[in-house]
């Protein structure tokens, strides 16, 4: 429908005792059967907290008739799977809600406009697609980081492989004001190339992008899934970086906002929504074949296998609500200082404090 609006220490051995080959097989197996039982119970406990969405309080199913809302979103991304899962596999309805989708494929600022005058009641979005614009004023509050990872920055083999060989290259991206062109200049910046002087950036079609690299006009492109996906795998291209390298691997990139009056006039509905749509982010973490086909009817050009495949690099097991979610989005915010997107004087404290809201402060 459409609308105008996620080692062991090394031990020594003994090399010089001669072990036969019969006794190496046994005792191998002997201590790799020992190490699954002692690691077991950890690997099983770090699955399961992988398995449920972040927060600990309890949040009760809405009372009365089930509460229609409407989430808008951008269904070609595949950083928006848990909405269609909160739907297909009942995350909405065991909190009592019944919701619609708009798809969204507008300006950032128009649907932060949407939200705030009540057009829509929810959305999922790129932390740095909507954080320049939310100084606007709008009626929106970031609520919880959905999940980490999805931009990538790619090249053709035997072209640049780190960030440093970037230096005096031109990278293409399909919006010079987008989330992964903030991205990788803060990425770029960290490294000690200045990401507007030191280089530059060519705006193109995704589609054009790859055939930019082959005529030698760009010599890396950015971008996010599923497009990224696809053109490293047809294109046989390589990832310099992505958001999932580093300790940006802990930092949500996808966002859910949601209207600010909803927010105020009926807490327990926008506490609801919340933890349906971050229980459905949880559950893809940790079933992405079955969140692959569920989002197949969205992703037109990826197999559902391709979606699944997705989904494991990005990090759906990443999900920050409360003072961790106020602490990324001051990180956001100082990082975009440090490349111009925000002005000098900003306040990132003051800032995270005005755009964010815990919804399940005790």
């Amino acid at each position: 429908m459409s609308h105008p609006l996620a080692a062991l220490p090394r031990h020594r051995t003994a090399r010089d005792i001669p072990v036969d080959p019969t006794r190496r097989a046994l005792l191998g197996a002997t201590l790799a059967g020992a190490a699954s039982l002692a690691l077991a119970p950890a690997a099983l406990a770090d699955d399961a907290a992988h398995c449920h969405a972040a927060g600990t309080a309890a949040v009760p199913p809405v009372p009365g008739p089930a509460r229609k809302l409407t989430i808008a979103w951008n269904q070609n991304s595949t950083c928006t799977a848990a909405i269609p899962v909160a739907k297909e596999k009942g995350f909405f309805a065991r909190y009592d809600l019944d919701v619609d989708y708009v798809n969204f494929a507008g300006a950032t600022d128009q649907l932060l406009e949407a939200l705030a005058t009540g057009k829509a009641d929810g959305a999922p979005g790129m932390a740095l697609r909507w954080l320049k614009p939310l100084q606007q004023g709008f009626d929106v509050k970031l609520v919880a980081g959905l999940h980490a990872g999805c931009m990538h920055l790619l090249a053709p083999r035997g072209g640049p492989t780190t960030l440093d060989a970037l230096h005096g290259k031109t990278i293409g991206v399909t919006d010079i004001g987008g989330p992964d062109k903030n991205f990788f200049s803060i990425r770029l910046k960290e490294a000690g190339i200045d990401p507007e002087s030191d280089m530059q950036w060519r705006q193109y079609p995704a589609d054009l992008l790859p055939l930019a690299l082959q005529r030698g006009e760009v010599q890396a492109i950015s971008g996010s899934d599923p497009v990224s996906y696809l053109h490293k795998r047809q294109f046989d291209l390589v990832e310099i970086d992505s958001n999932m390298n580093g300790s940006w691997a802990q930092t949500a990139c996808c966002v859910i906002g949601l209207r600010g009056s909803l927010i105020r006039n009926e807490p327990a509905v926008a506490a609801a929504v919340t933890r349906a749509i971050l229980d459905a982010g949880a559950w893809v973490a940790c079933n992405p074949d079955e969140a692959g086909r569920i989002f197949k009817p969205f992703a037109a050009r990826a197999s559902a296998e391709d979606i699944a495949a997705m989904l494991r690099l990005q990090g759906h097991h990443h999900q920050v609500l409360g003072p961790p979610l106020h602490d990324e989005v001051v990180r956001y915010a100082d990082a975009l200082k440090q490349i111009g997107v925000f002005r000098p004087s900003l306040d990132p404290a003051r800032y995270a404090d005005k755009v964010t809201q815990d919804l399940f402060a005790t």
